[in-house]
């Protein structure tokens, strides 16, 4: 397939010599218009890579945090068309972050595989992550994504041993994401040097970029696994970050993107700390 966002920007900071700071929201949490001055305001705040999260009903490996995102969302009037309309407006004033589409199959098998991915590459989307396909069914999205022009993101896991890597890695594109613990998002991370250890053996199976996610939280976690890592991604402690910023209403405040770029900012200094 041609060169994506998401191969020039991880390219380009192998070349820096730093690992990506990849940033996860929920489209439409807490609503439409917040959602989007958070979604535009992430590369100012340090975001290489932004996963933006499709609201799903059942998101089956979401931790509580992510999952009261969805809620609020789904709450809030979010849909598919909306998510994509996010994109398109992102892509009137920033030609240039790589934007991932994050979230479960149902969604796209009710729009039609080769419909999704147009609708999604048309929008200014350049890859995917559904995390319930598994790599036995590549017809069913991952080759359509390809053909269409979108990275397919696979996730390995603790488990993923050398057997199963190859079948994991075999139509993956973009980057691999290695999912640092068994468990939801914001699991915390009970060994850093596991982590280091299965990095360092996936890359012996892909000249893929390996990012980190699930556990991150802090510029201290993004500095140690960004010494071996191609990239680390933060989700949960940025949606937590919403919540805790709205009213008593549930409603956003003035507070709520700065509570999202402030976290982020310290993440980008961790990570630019963690080859120095």
């Amino acid at each position: 397939m041609t060169e994506t966002r998401i191969d020039r920007r991880f390219a380009k900071l192998k070349s820096e010599g730093r690992p990506a700071l990849v940033t996860f929201i929920t489209a439409g949490d807490p609503d439409g218009a917040t959602s989007q001055a958070i979604f535009e305001a992430l590369p100012a705040a340090g975001s290489d890579v932004i996963e933006l999260g499709m609201p799903f009903s059942d998101p089956m490996a979401e931790g509580v945090p992510i999952q009261l995102a969805s809620q609020r969302a789904l709450a809030n009037g979010q849909t598919m068309n909306k998510t994509l309309d996010m994109v398109r407006k992102f892509r009137e004033t920033d030609n240039d972050t790589p934007i991932v589409l994050m979230g479960y199959y149902n969604p796209i098998y009710v729009r039609g595989s080769e419909n999704f991915v147009k609708e999604a590459k048309e929008a200014g989307a350049d890859g995917l992550i559904i995390v319930d396909v598994p790599a036995e069914e590549d017809d069913e999205l991952c080759i359509p994504a390809v053909q269409g022009g979108l990275n397919f993101i696979r996730l390995a896991t603790p488990t993923s041993d050398n057997v199963r890597l190859p079948t994991i890695l075999k139509n993956t594109s973009g980057f691999v994401y290695y999912v640092s613990v068994t468990g939801v998002t914001g699991s915390e991370i009970k060994s850093k040097a596991d982590v280091a250890s299965a990095v360092n053996r996936i890359k012996q199976h892909t000249d893929l970029p390996v990012a980190v996610g699930f556990g991150v939280k802090t510029a201290e976690d993004a500095a140690a696994i960004g010494k071996d890592a191609d990239g680390v991604v933060v989700g949960s402690v940025l949606v937590e970050a919403v919540r805790k910023s709205l009213d008593e209403n549930g409603k956003a405040t003035d507070k709520t993107v700065a509570a999202v770029t402030e976290i982020v900012a310290s993440l980008r200094s961790g990570v630019e700390k963690a080859r120095s």
